[in-house]
């Protein structure tokens, strides 16, 4: 039930961010239609949504943003010469300079965590939300149609905490690091390894929190019934549903988290929305 009109392109034109712009955008394009999003135009008494609705764009839109220019800075790197000493052909000389030291991947890899703990953590403010009756706007608690009988969504929530912060923990710096080896001749190091290797580990954490926040939000589109969200957002919970049925009475969510983060991270969803469109 947020609203859109922050979504306005006039709003994200005026800061100029490319990211943003590109995010909100998208945003329109995904809720054109949707009859929830109709329903309270008018009588609404909110003035404004919390921020994790009303700047997803700005949020999204930097970690883009970031995404983006380490993915150039990777990009060059992969392209060039960083062994010592170089063989410079052409001139017949054999020189030595400092090409190994990478710098540029650790601080791509810096960029890339703060975008994976950002994206996670506007997501799990979404999720808490949702299962929370004073702030979801008329859902039941926890998502689950029985509640006081069942805690639906309420582990799950949890666990979307506990990444999150595990993933802030593994956000901090990785280039700020440095000691010195080799007798103080390899006295200041970039520790890019380090900071590529927990990528890994907080890209799962991140699909993870995704997945559930899908697995609420498919949940709270069925609990507006007969108000339909838009043709998009419909193909795409229509894709969640054929793997991972509505939640009714408590069950063991292990696997149907596994199943959404599994979705979130191969694009299913997308690919619902993208054959709807062809």
């Amino acid at each position: 039930m947020g609203s859109t009109a922050p979504l306005l392109p006039e709003i994200h034109a005026l800061r100029g961010q490319p990211g943003q712009i590109a995010v909100a955008a998208a945003m329109r394009e995904l809720l054109e239609g949707s009859e929830i999003r109709e329903s309270h135009r008018e009588g609404d008494s909110r003035v404004q949504d919390p921020y994790c609705i009303r700047c997803a764009p700005q949020v999204a839109g930097a970690a883009r943003d970031l995404l983006e220019m380490a993915g150039r800075t990777l990009e060059i790197e992969a392209n060039a010469v960083t062994d010592n000493p170089l063989v410079l052909a052409g001139e017949g000389r054999i020189v030595s300079g400092g090409n190994f030291h990478a710098e540029p991947v650790a601080f791509a890899a810096d960029m890339i965590a703060l975008a994976i703990a950002e994206i996670g953590a506007i997501a799990q403010r979404r999720v808490a939300l949702m299962v929370d009756p004073t702030l979801s706007h008329d859902l039941p608690p926890f998502l689950t149609p029985d509640p006081g009988l069942n805690s639906g969504f309420m582990i799950a929530e949890v666990t979307t905490a506990a990444l999150m912060s595990e993933n802030k923990h593994l956000a901090n710096p990785c280039s700020t690091d440095s000691t010195p080896t080799s007798a103080n001749q390899e006295d200041h190091v970039s520790m890019a390894a380090h900071g590529a290797l927990r990528l890994r580990r907080m890209a799962a954490n991140l699909f993870a929190i995704l997945g559930v926040e899908v697995l609420a939000a498919a949940q709270g589109v069925e609990f507006r019934a007969p108000l339909k969200t838009s043709a998009p957002l419909q193909a795409a919970i229509a894709r969640l549903r054929a793997e991972v049925p509505r939640l009714e009475a408590d069950r063991e969510m292990a696997p149907d988290m596994a199943a959404a983060a599994r979705m979130v991270e191969t694009g299913a969803l997308a690919e619902a929305e993208y054959l709807l469109e062809h």
